[in-house]
């Protein structure tokens, strides 16, 4: 797509009936490549008769196929020496803590300064199977997540982690401190997850393709006014916890996008008022990554603590109550 299109649409003939949605509009416009589209259906940049489509799903006659305007060419990610906090690494794989404010893989507007600038820098055998702009990733967290995430250094080891997360045998456990002292110990959310309706940059649970989505937690210290969650997802949807927990009147502290400052809760502690005006992204981080190692085969598991902030906050939170 040259880049003074704003965007292109297309109606799927009778010969393109059955094939596959990457595979159709690669060939449809020669400067895309399959992983340049794979890009652009993940960022929503693509819809199928109005809708969100997956990377495979299949054409039908007549459908109605949109895609928006994205980068006429993918630039190869180049390595950047930025420090990266490494909790386990060998031939295989590399499991890094990701501090909060760090983007995963260049896109459009995140070009560097990425995870995957700083480990093309530190590894020099990471898996080719995620494109140039995404060597070695196998799954991802938010911009403004923090914790962590397993990386591929070759291509066997990434096929084999992928499959897992595809079988749901990688498990993740997140700390989420949340607005409100939620009811109960330990709960459930089963609640599909999808792109909203009306607003592209956003996921929602009432979606109308959503995908089947479930949220464990637990209550582990509780505030008055907010509570510190274990949460552990058994499906890896987009923005899963942020959603799911919003969508029970229990929003992440700091959400931009889910949450907002409770308009009915006065806070008097000048401490907790500092700690909450510090606190510029959502409070959620990986603290718990399990998975069979690809080589041997045996169940791995890596532990990050608590990142400063949220931590502070915690105090901050407990010296209220006191």
């Amino acid at each position: 797509m040259s880049p003074e299109k704003k965007e292109i649409k297309f109606t799927v003939t009778a010969a393109a009936n059955g094939q596959r949605l990457d595979i159709y509009l690669a060939a449809k416009d020669e400067e895309l490549s399959r992983s340049q589209v794979k890009i652009a259906i993940e960022d929503g940049l693509v819809l199928v008769n109005n809708l969100a489509p997956k990377v495979s799903q299949k054409l039908k006659t007549g459908d109605e196929i949109i895609l928006k305007k994205i980068p006429a060419a993918v630039a190869v990610a180049r390595p950047q020496n930025i420090p990266l906090e490494i909790v386990h690494e060998d031939a295989a794989i590399i499991v890094i803590n990701k501090p909060a404010g760090m983007v995963v893989h260049p896109a459009p507007g995140n070009p560097d300064n990425t995870l995957v600038n700083a480990l093309l820098f530190h590894c020099h055998d990471l898996s080719g199977i995620g494109g140039v702009l995404r060597p070695g990733i196998v799954h991802r967290l938010d911009k403004d997540t923090s914790g962590l995430l397993v990386a591929a250094k070759s291509d066997d080891a990434h096929r084999k982690l992928a499959a897992q997360f595809e079988k749901h045998l990688v498990h993740k456990i997140y700390y989420a401190l949340v607005w409100g002292d939620i009811r109960g110990s330990h709960g459930e959310i089963i609640m599909p997850v999808g792109r909203h309706p009306s607003d592209r940059k956003k996921m929602s649970t009432k979606s109308r393709r959503g995908r089947d989505a479930i949220t464990l937690w637990k209550a582990k210290e509780r505030f008055g006014m907010a509570t510190l969650l274990e949460v552990d997802i058994r499906t890896g949807r987009t923005h899963q916890i942020r959603v799911h927990l919003a969508d029970r009147g229990y929003p992440v502290i700091g959400d931009k996008v889910y949450s907002h400052f409770p308009h009915n809760l006065k806070i008097a502690a000048a401490a907790l008022k500092e700690q909450l005006r510090l606190q510029q992204r959502q409070a959620l981080h990986a603290a718990s990554l399990s998975f069979l190692h690809p080589v041997n085969g045996e169940r791995v598991v890596f532990t990050a603590a608590l990142p400063d902030d949220m931590s502070k906050l915690c105090s901050a939170l407990r010296a209220n109550e006191s």
